[in-house]
């Protein structure tokens, strides 16, 4: 898009933040993103526009919501659908820092007495303790060496979306009105469902299988392999992937109850509630 002449545009927003991201750039497709020479992303606020993106539950729900905010406010990032889905908290939490400063109120049950505790966060200290996925060392089994790599957030996306589904079925399922042996029919279509999830997401995290001289990379080709291998491999493979996704998500914060001075554990998420947190 070519550059505005508006007498205004020196008055336009500027970069508030600089990060690097977890693949460094790594798992783009051609023409999804434009690496600084630095390595180094400029991140900008959020504009009023996107704010109200960003509360639509629609949006929210099919992902177009955070792909339209990190269109606008990570202008490197050419196609936001093909990010690598260990690259996503990273930008969630620097375009927060970006439109509200660092420090965020947060507030928590704690489990133990159930009081409700006020925290105030450095979200400085949540990026830095980002950690970084090695993709870049197969898993070897016997002849075979399996690479890896993370999935898109499209795939990520349309992952949850089929999973939801796939899950208010279950849930409303036993206080449906419909006969049992439908019910049966139902219950055993939905686990079946899920079972294929998890196969495709499976598939989907895997680059290459190479086989002593020949490499195989078809999606069909791989998850059969996945349906036909031996419990132990699979197992093997999927708590392999596992690891490799947890390293790079949002750990858990660590917290004391301000009531029975317990430690305790809560996840840490950029949801809605969490991403207009207000500022401290």
């Amino acid at each position: 898009m070519p550059e505005s002449n508006n007498p205004l545009r020196r008055f336009f927003r500027q970069p508030a933040v600089y990060i690097k991201l977890p693949s460094e750039g790594n798992f783009y497709p051609p023409g999804a993103i434009d690496i600084p020479p630095n390595g180094e992303f400029p991140i900008y606020a959020m504009t009023a526009m996107d704010e109200i993106t960003y509360r639509t539950s629609d949006a929210l729900f099919n992902g177009t919501a955070i792909i339209n905010v990190i269109k606008s406010c990570v202008p490197n990032i050419l196609d936001p659908w093909k990010i690598p889905n260990i690259d996503m908290d990273t930008l969630l939490v620097a375009i927060r820092i970006a439109s509200y400063g660092h420090a965020m109120d947060f507030e928590s049950s704690c489990p133990h007495c159930e009081h409700e505790n006020s925290f105030g966060l450095d979200l400085r200290t949540i990026l830095d303790g980002m950690g970084k996925a090695d993709y870049g060392s197969p898993m070897q089994n016997g002849d075979i060496t399996i690479f890896f790599k993370p999935l898109t957030y499209q795939q990520v996306n349309a992952n949850s979306i089929d999973q939801f589904a796939d899950q208010k079925l279950l849930e409303t399922l036993p206080d449906a009105n419909v006969p049992e042996e439908e019910k049966m029919r139902l219950l055993t279509g939905a686990f079946a469902k899920l079972t294929d999830m998890t196969m495709r997401a499976l598939t989907q995290s895997i680059s290459m299988i190479q086989v002593l001289e020949e490499t195989v990379v078809e999606p069909e080709f791989i998850e059969e392999f996945i349906r036909n291998c031996d419990r132990d491999v699979f197992n093997r493979i999927r708590d392999h992937i596992v690891s490799l996704r947890s390293s790079t998500e949002l750990k858990p914060l660590k917290l004391q109850c301000q009531g029975c001075q317990k430690d305790y554990e809560t996840p840490f998420t950029m949801d809605v509630s969490n991403f207009f947190g207000s500022a401290s």
